[in-house]
């Protein structure tokens, strides 16, 4: 009787399991009718290879095909792998305990569990994949003779394959779903199923992986919380001006131009990352653009109104407000992109508002895009401005899909596992929070920045663009600038942004910080992570090589050495800065409506 008990125990309630059968069973039929009718709505198009895939992959095998004594070798290196790997295997089944022949790479978190480790099976099924993977990266990336834009494809989407091979991503293949399973009696697969179709639900038919519980943050609430006041708004943006923290303040104040790619609020998460608040608190007047998530009316928006409308317009709105004519600026990512192009047209109207700038992880020389250029060429390009012209935008989940792709184990597949195999909610956080926030690329914008900065690399070049009909030379930006790069960043390579630094007539101080595109930035102080590398010559070295050769690593935060570098240029002090009391008229609180529309919580 006890063991009867027992038995019942285990089992999961026959409600709960009638319950979930009967949610996935409305759900699915739900998804299955509307995917029919959208079809025969739109007719049923032929499978197209807008990314150039198959033609890549047919350039690379008739380069491969012709060299067969080449690609035996590659077969006789992986027998021997497999063959080293049964001797090491047989070795372990025989209470041995010999070196592993292949180990994850540093930070691969799919085989953290310690039965790929202690377990004879698990381990053998991991390092046969370590080693299969390597020899196919190998064998694809030696391949001679193979156009340069083919290899990026064939590499990138070899590594897309192979990462969705991995046995972390099955059932049967991962001990962890495989504890979970046994567990809970298959709870959790049926419980991953059901998360799977609410997926697909809400993305509209697509597949919108659920990264985070959105309803466990509020704009205002616990992320974006730094108080402050709206004190300009137009079509493109709202300006935020915060409140003071500091009895007095530098009387030059700060303007951050975030990317309009993603949400200003990367930098005010939390009171304890936020470089926002921690900035407020050196002294700074700070200022921010929070920008418009377009909309089809705002396709015709070009480069041109992000400058006029985006940085220019907050830049005279920042010194009505305060009365000052001088301003520091820094620009993240594509809103760095920007301020250069602002400082080259400045250039030409003599204006000298812009006291210094500082550009966080941007490109102003694109000759080394990384692995976003696998996305990037002709034929990609006039695609995208095809779906773009018919709606008026690129849309947000696009953009997030491609950036989710260059860390797609991280991004992807581990909530893949996560939600689908495992049955589990995300854990609430709010860096993925703010990364699922996606947002809308105006059609006339995007197409500007891909064929001008990315495909032609044309702002490096004097008079290369020209806005507002000026051609522009960043070359003759000479206020002082600094750089902050990250040696892991996979959207902005450091090698590519010291390029950038080189092309300015002004001093340049370059710091290249320790993680990645995001981590790398939002690191405070008190955080005590990464490091940061300096060098101390007057002018930068030639290549970033030869700048790093020579460089110093120091501990903890690189805030604290762009405090000091700007607290030198900045001068007096003023009486801190009430947002209320400017002379712009206040439009709402901090964070503004503008940053709360978000795509995802729409409803089609």
């Amino acid at each position: 009787m006890a063991a009867a008990d027992t038995l019942k125990a285990q089992l999961p309630d026959p409600k709960t399991v009638a319950a979930t059968y009967a949610e996935v069973a409305q759900r699915a039929s739900k998804l299955i009718t509307e995917h029919i009718q959208r079809q025969m709505k739109q007719g049923v198009a032929a499978p197209s290879d807008e990314l150039g895939i198959a033609q890549a992959f047919m350039d690379m095998m008739a380069k491969m095909l012709a060299n067969p004594y080449k690609l035996a070798q590659a077969q006789m290196n992986l027998v021997w792998d497999y063959f080293s790997l049964w001797q090491h295997s047989m070795m372990r089944f025989s209470g041995m305990q010999p070196t592993a022949l292949e180990q994850p790479a540093k930070g691969d978190n799919r085989f953290k569990d310690a039965a790929w480790e202690e377990h004879f099976l698990f381990d053998f099924i991991k390092q046969s994949y370590l080693i299969t993977a390597r020899n196919i990266h190998e064998t694809v990336g030696q391949v001679e003779d193979l156009p340069e834009v083919s290899r990026k494809k064939v590499n990138f989407f070899t590594r897309q394959f192979i990462d969705a091979l991995a046995p972390s991503n099955f059932a049967v293949t991962n001990p962890e779903v495989l504890r979970e399973t046994v567990k809970t009696q298959g709870q959790n697969l049926l419980n991953g199923f059901n998360n799977l179709l609410r997926d697909i639900e809400e993305g509209n038919g697509q597949l919108r992986v659920k990264m985070t519980d959105p309803s466990a943050f509020e704009l205002g609430r616990n992320v974006a919380t730094t108080p402050g006041k709206v004190v300009f708004q137009n079509d493109l943006i709202q300006l935020l001006q915060f409140s003071p923290t500091t009895q007095e303040q530098y009387k030059r104040p700060l303007l951050i131009i975030p990317p309009w790619i993603n949400k200003y609020y990367i930098l005010d998460l939390r009171e304890k990352n936020s470089l926002i608040k921690w900035a407020t608190d050196q002294g700074h007047t700070v200022f921010v653009v929070s920008w418009v998530n377009p909309d089809a009316k705002l396709a015709q928006k070009g480069f041109d109104d992000y400058l006029n409308e985006g940085a220019l317009a907050a830049l005279d709105a920042v010194c009505r407000q305060t009365g000052e004519q001088e301003v520091n600026l820094i620009g993240y990512c594509l809103g760095g992109t920007l301020l250069g192009s602002a400082m080259g047209y400045l250039a030409t109207q003599k204006d000298k508002r812009i006291a210094s700038a500082t550009f966080f992880v941007a490109l102003l020389d694109f000759s080394i895009p990384g692995e976003l250029g696998v996305f990037i060429d002709e034929e990609q390009i006039a695609s995208l401005e095809k779906k773009m012209a018919e709606r008026g935008y690129l849309e947000g989940s696009e953009m997030a899909g491609t950036f989710n792709l260059l860390r797609g184990n991280d991004l992807i597949w581990s909530f893949v596992v996560n939600n689908y195999l495992m049955g589990k909610e995300p854990f609430p956080f709010d860096l993925l929070f703010w990364n699922s926030d996606s947002t809308r690329m105006p059609y006339k914008m995007h197409s500007f920045y891909l064929r001008n900065m990315y495909l032609k690399n044309l702002l490096k070049e004097p008079g290369g663009i020209a806005l507002n009909g000026v051609a522009i030379d960043i070359g003759k930006i000479k206020v002082p600038c600094y750089f902050i790069s990250t040696i892991e960043d996979h959207i902005a390579p450091w090698k590519s942004t010291y390029l950038g630094a080189t092309k300015l007539a002004g001093p340049v101080r370059f710091v290249l910080g320790g993680s990645g595109h995001i981590a790398g930035v939002v690191n405070p102080p008190s955080a005590n992570k990464y490091g940061y590398w300096t060098n101390a010559a007057k002018k930068l070295p030639a290549s970033a090589e030869e700048w790093f050769a020579s460089a110093e690593q120091h501990p903890g935060s690189w805030w604290t050495d762009w405090q000091e570098w700007i607290s030198n240029l900045n001068g007096q002090k003023v009486p801190a800065r009430d947002p209320a009391k400017g002379k712009l008229k206040v439009i709402e609180d901090a964070p503004g409506s503008f940053v709360k529309f978000r795509l995802d919580q729409q409803k089609p």
